[in-house]
């Protein structure tokens, strides 16, 4: 099978043609049909699991996709042959991804139904973007009446969080450049801060003077979310994806810090299932790319400045 892969840590992601796997008990095969890029692909190829996971290669990229099932494994009653599946299909420790023409997943993992009228490059571009949007709400304990700040808004999981955090009845300040302010108005954002135009804080300070009940923040370093954080009330909770935030350092100045690590699952696939399906979430793809320009596309997508997802069609 055609699929896109890289030889050992640091290597560029290259076509390659590899066995197709076949799926063991609790498993299913799926034919992918898209497969959705995450920055957490290209740091996987660059060695972000070499002390955790014992990896073999060639390793197959990509964790989110959506396809058909191909096959079933034995004791699978979930998902049937046939079925339109999306989720997560990532298994490094077996050297298998997305980025290729069929993927393995366990059917009690993060894998589910394909939302009614969902297509693929869409499906595809959902799993990881949404439930970690949807856990960084979460975690945050977003809530009506709450004034929250989001840094990278304009990415994939940014524009989830924010539709997320106005859903729950927030007030939501995002942080955007000029051509994307009116997009994120749309998304539900009551007002965009341009970060190329100067100094955040004092921006943001600007348009609500009343203090930041939450930073939902996915793309800062720590550097620039100690400035950050002096926003927040005290109280107030700052969640970053990036890991950039030290919890100590804020709970000495009243402040909770959460640095989340993403863990998709089921029940909050199934959540965001739900939420699309009523017309609640929104899932934005800025582009499209055939399978053998992965490597153009995780090149682009690590210098930044995405405005939505990456979908590779396969």
């Amino acid at each position: 099978m055609r699929a896109i892969a890289v030889s050992e840590y640091g290597a560029t992601p290259a076509p390659m043609n590899l066995p197709r796997p076949e799926p063991g008990p609790g498993e299913i095969l799926v034919r992918m049909v898209a497969a959705g890029l995450n920055p957490v692909d290209w740091k996987i190829a660059d060695g972000m699991l070499k002390d955790s996971v014992d990896v073999p290669f060639p390793l197959i990229l990509g964790q989110d996709g959506a396809g058909v099932v191909d096959a079933v494994g034995e004791g699978v009653r979930r998902l049937r042959q046939g079925e339109q599946v999306y989720g997560a299909f990532l298994d490094a420790a077996r050297g298998l991804g997305s980025y290729a023409e069929y993927a393995i997943a366990r059917e009690d993992g993060p894998v589910a139904k394909m939302p009614e009228g969902m297509i693929y490059t869409q499906a595809a571009a959902v799993p990881t973007a949404s439930t970690t949007a949807l856990a960084v709400v979460d975690e945050a304990g977003v809530d009506s009446g709450q004034t929250v700040l989001v840094v990278g808004a304009t990415g994939g999981v940014g524009q989830s969080v924010v539709q997320l955090a106005s859903r729950a009845g927030a007030k939501v300040i995002a942080t955007a450049r000029d051509d994307m302010a009116g997009t994120m108005r749309r998304l539900g954002a009551d007002v965009t801060v341009d970060h190329s135009k100067g100094d955040l804080n004092q921006q943001v300070l600007a348009v609500h003077s009343g203090g930041i009940d939450a930073v939902l923040d996915m793309v800062s370093d720590t550097t620039a979310a100690e400035h950050i954080a002096q926003l927040l009330r005290p109280g107030g909770k700052y969640v970053s994806t990036t890991w950039a935030v030290n919890p100590d350092a804020m709970a000495a100045r009243e402040l909770r810090g959460i640095n989340y690590q993403g863990k998709p699952s089921a029940a909050l696939l199934e959540r965001v299932s739900d939420l699309i399906d009523a017309g609640a979430l929104q899932v934005r793809v800025e582009r499209e790319v055939p399978l053998a320009e992965a490597a153009d596309a995780l090149a682009d997508n690590r210098a930044g400045g995405a405005r939505g997802k990456t979908v590779l069609r396969i």
